[in-house]
C-alpha cells in the first residue's frame, strides 16, 4: 500500500487545540469492526457498550515535562532541549535547538540555575547526550522547570500539566501522552469495574517517533521507532483468563496495542515481558490478542492510522475519518475518540 493512500482532507479548526472538560464528555464514535455500521455517542457512555467478562488495557506511562528552556553558561544564548530517553544517571539522549550552540563541552543553565547540563557525545542523527546536576532530585526539579513537550499542532498554552496526563499515570517515561486514555475520569473507572470488567495495566513509553511522518510512499519501507514496554505477571494472567472465558480484550491506544501484538505467545498463552518494540502495524497485519481498540483520530498518512485500518479494515476506517469530518468531530491528541468492537 501506499502512504498517499491514508491522505484525508482535515481542515485546520478541527484540530483541538484545548482538552475539553470535563475529561469524559468528549465524543465517542462507536463503530462495529464486522459490518462499519457507525454510532455517535459521548466517552461518558463507554460502559454501556462493554460486558462482563472484558478486558480494558491501559498504558499507564506519565509524560515527563521533558521540554526545557535555558541559556549557554558562557554567553547566556538561549537554548532549547528536549529529553528522548534516560542512558545512565542523570544522563539522558535529547534534541536540542540551535544544536550549533551544542558541541562536546558545551554548558547550558536551566531554571536560573536550578539544573545544569554538559554535552558528552554528538550523535550521527544530530541528537546530543547530556550529563545533568541538580540538588536533590532530577526528577522534582524537572517537574518544577520543565514544560509538557505538547506535539507541534497544538499551539496554545496548556494551562494545567495534568491534562495531558492521564488520571491513572504512574510509571513516568513518556515524551508525548497515551492520548487515548486522557477520556476517562476516576469515576469511569470505577463504574467499569462496577460493571464486571477488568482492567488491566501495561507501560508503554512513548517516544517522539510517534509524530514523526511515514517519508517513503511505499510504506513496506517505512522503519519504525522503538520504545521501551513493560507487561506484568498480573496483566499477562488477566489477559490469559478473559481470553479462556470467552472475554474480549481491549486495548486503550495504539500504545496498549501495540505492547499487546508486541508480546510472545506460548501454547497461545501471553507471557509477562519487557524490552523494545519496534512494531509496525499496517493492513494485513494478523491480530493475536486484540478484540477491541478506543483510539483518538490521527494524522492523515500517520503509523496510526495505518494500525486502526489493519484492525477495522481499510474501506472502514477511511469512511469513519470521512463521517469525522463532516460531522465536525475534534482531532488528534485533545480531540474525541473512537471505539471498535
Amino acid at each position: 500500500m501506499k502512504k498517499s493512500d491514508f491522505y484525508y482532507d482535515l481542515p485546520e479548526e478541527l484540530i483541538a487545540q484545548t482538552p475539553i472538560e470535563p475529561r469524559n464528555h468528549s465524543r465517542l464514535m462507536k463503530i462495529d469492526r464486522a459490518t462499519g455500521e457507525i454510532e455517535h455517542s459521548r466517552f461518558y457512555n463507554l460502559c454501556s457498550s462493554l460486558k462482563k467478562g472484558d478486558l480494558l488495557v491501559l498504558n499507564d506511562s506519565r509524560v515527563l515535562p521533558a521540554r526545557l528552556y535555558g541559556e549557554k553558561i558562557d554567553n547566556g544564548t538561549f537554548i532549547e532541549f528536549l529529553l528522548l530517553e534516560q542512558k545512565g544517571d542523570k544522563v539522558w539522549e535529547i534534541i536540542c535547538r540551535p544544536g550549533k550552540k551544542a558541541k562536546t563541552g558545551a554548558r547550558f543553565s536551566f531554571g536560573g540555575g536550578k539544573l545544569t547540563a554538559e554535552v558528552i557525545e554528538v550523535k550521527e542523527d544530530g541528537n546530543r547526550v547530556v550529563r545533568f546536576e541538580c540538588e536533590g532530585s532530577f526528577y522534582e526539579v524537572l517537574d518544577d522547570i520543565g514544560q509538557m513537550p505538547l506535539p507541534p499542532y497544538i499551539t496554545r498554552k496548556l494551562e494545567d500539566k495534568e491534562r495531558y496526563q492521564t488520571v491513572y499515570s504512574r510509571e513516568t517515561g513518556s515524551a508525548a501522552a497515551p492520548t487515548a486514555g486522557l477520556h476517562f475520569t476516576n469515576e469511569m473507572l470505577d463504574e467499569i469495574k462496577k460493571a464486571g470488567v477488568d482492567i488491566a495495566y501495561v507501560t508503554l513509553h512513548v517516544g517522539l517517533g510517534t509524530f514523526r511522518p511515514v517519508k517513503e510512499d511505499d510504506i513496506l519501507k517505512h522503519k519504525m521507532h522503538s520504545e521501551h514496554y513493560s507487561l506484568s505477571s498480573e496483566t499477562a494472567e488477566k489477559i490469559n483468563r478473559t481470553k479462556q472465558n470467552g472475554g474480549r480484550v481491549i486495548a486503550v491506544g495504539t500504545t496498549s496495542c501495540r505492547t499487546l501484538e508486541s508480546m510472545e505467545l506460548e501454547n497461545g498463552l501471553v507471557k509477562a515481558g519487557e524490552g523494545y518494540t519496534d512494531i509496525f502495524i499496517y493492513p494485513g497485519y494478523k491480530f493475536k490478542l486484540l478484540d477491541g481498540l478506543i483510539t483518538n483520530f490521527h494524522l492523515p498518512e500517520s503509523t496510526l492510522i495505518m494500525l486502526v485500518s489493519a484492525f477495522l479494515g481499510y474501506d472502514k476506517t477511511m469512511n469513519a475519518y470521512r463521517t469525522a469530518v463532516e460531522d465536525k468531530y475534534r482531532f488528534f491528541s485533545f480531540g474525541d475518540a473512537m471505539m471498535i468492537l
